[in-house]
């Protein structure tokens, strides 16, 4: 975006520049990390040259000479001043006009200026909405470039500062990089983040240290990326709690992060004879060896805004693409009831909106599934014809009834054999072994499946009988139509749906 700046935003008048001063740092900021142009017009520059008081001309041409000079303005000659009902009765008139009709003539985006007479004139032209006080302009700033939090279960975002990296969480990494603390610190000073899993009030057990960029290079033979990219600096997850899948819940911040804020790229360097399991989770969930980085591997994650058109299979899709998934006429539509219980445990992350006046417990050890993309669910139903690819919803039967999840199934098959079903869902299940048990003394269906969505509103039961997606209660996994599915995704605005018929 190419912003023009009035000479009194420049500098700034003497009964105002406190406050101007703190919005101008504000604008400069956010301008530099988000590419926009700063410019001041050349008839501005005539404006300050006129000045009488030779120490104040020398010093204020010296401050609009550090922002970049708006190259061959449009100028309007005296017919179109009269015919836009313009006054130009002396040279100050004549900058101003100068000034907002590059403006009209699109030469800039935007002008920013404190002058009320040219904002009147401004609404006169009819472009008082790209005509912006300094304040204003700054908060539209804020609004456009505001950073959606993430909040996931034992997850907690923040500031490096607040970290404490003396404690012997950090000692790994400091003999794998020597200048670790100094590194640290500088990026620390920047206002860097991270996502922290505690076990502890104090412990940190996981960190995931992440930085937003622009345009990176990437490796050594200068491959980059386009755009605005998440790098994930340093991901390490303590001895102690591997295997709860905070590799994994970090990668879903990650992705809701980036999905969140319209990235379209992730990225991160790892060694690959030491961060072995590292590779292979995150190859697991689409990232992409892109080249080398000083002895390291360079691995990327494409992660497009909306939905690619891309040949993959369905499964494959979501995992390279997650959280986007592909719809077509021969995927299978189910709805799949669960309990309350198993609920609460599967989706930990939604449970503050679905149950703010219900508090519960839940077993600790069962909380680990929560963290996962990759999930099991397992029943008695009937059903048959669920296949890798089909698209399954999940509806919270009991006291919600309502359709709240959206998942894509990686294996669908039935098992009467518990060590077959503990050694396939061990790592995803809510279920206990003493519940499999009980469960495999009969066919059980075993859906292993990985989350894509929760929709952004619960889809009630009522609307789901009024628009004759489905008859009666929903007590067992049931089949629905292409046309039923369509009438949900474009009810709820499901935007990272690909239709690829």
């Amino acid at each position: 975006m190419r912003i023009l700046l009035d000479t009194n935003i420049i500098i700034p008048l003497e009964d105002s520049s406190k406050a101007l001063d703190v919005s101008f740092a504000s604008l400069i900021r956010i301008a530099n990390e988000n590419n926009h142009i700063l410019l001041f017009h050349p008839a501005s520059l005539d404006d300050i040259r006129r000045d009488t008081n030779e120490a104040r001309k020398v010093s204020n041409i010296s401050r609009i000479l550090k922002y970049s000079s708006l190259v061959s303005p449009p100028i309007p000659s005296q017919k179109v001043i009269k015919e836009l009902g313009l006054k130009e009765s002396n040279e100050n008139d004549k900058a101003d006009n100068n000034i907002l009709y590059a403006v009209y003539k699109n030469a800039v985006n935007i002008l920013i200026t404190e002058d009320r007479e040219l904002h009147k004139k401004a609404r006169d032209l009819q472009i008082s909405d790209r005509v912006h006080y300094l304040q204003q302009h700054v908060e539209f700033l804020n609004r456009l470039y505001a950073r959606e939090p993430i909040s996931l279960p034992n997850i907690l975002e923040l500031p490096l500062y607040q970290i404490d990296s003396t404690q012997p969480f950090f000692d790994s990494l400091r003999e794998d990089y020597v200048d670790f603390d100094k590194w640290y610190e500088k990026v620390s000073q920047e206002g860097r983040k991270a996502w922290v899993y505690k076990s502890k009030a104090e412990e940190i057990d996981a960190v995931c240290i992440f930085d937003e960029q622009k345009n990176p290079i990437l490796t050594d033979d200068h491959k980059a990326l386009p755009g605005k990219t998440l790098k994930l600096c340093t991901f390490k997850v303590g001895e102690d709690v591997r295997g709860k899948k905070i590799g994994e819940l970090f990668l879903k911040a990650a992705f809701r992060y980036a999905y969140d804020n319209k990235i379209e790229n992730l990225f991160m360097h790892m060694n690959p004879n030491k961060q072995g399991f590292l590779r292979d989770l995150c190859v697991n969930f689409g990232f992409l060896e892109f080249g080398k980085y000083k002895g390291d591997l360079v691995y990327v994650k494409k992660h497009p805004s909306i939905p690619p058109n891309s040949f993959e299979e369905p499964v494959e899709y979501n995992r390279r693409y997650f959280p986007h998934f592909k719809n077509e006429s021969r995927i299978g539509k189910f709805i799949v009831p669960i309990i309350p219980q198993y609920h609460r445990i599967l989706f930990p992350d939604i449970q503050d909106q679905l149950d703010i006046f219900h508090h519960f417990n839940i077993d600790s050890s069962k909380q680990i599934v929560g963290n996962a993309i990759k999930q099991a669910y397992l029943c008695h139903a009937p059903v048959k014809g669920i296949k890798s690819g089909d698209i399954i919803m999940f509806y919270r039967s009991h006291d919600k009834k309502a359709l709240t999840s959206l998942g894509i199934v990686e294996i669908s098959d039935d098992f009467d054999n518990t060590d077959e079903i503990v050694q396939l869902v061990s790592k995803r299940t809510v279920y206990s072994f003493e519940e499999i048990e009980k469960m495999a003394e009969k066919k059980t269906k075993v859906i292993l499946f990985r989350l894509a969505l929760h929709f952004s509103k619960t889809i009630p039961f009522k609307w789901l009988t009024d628009n004759e997606i489905v008859k009666g209660n929903i007590q067992t996994i049931r089949r629905i139509s292409n046309e039923s599915f369509k009438k949900i995704t474009e009810k709820y605005s499901v935007e990272n749906c690909f239709h690829a018929d």
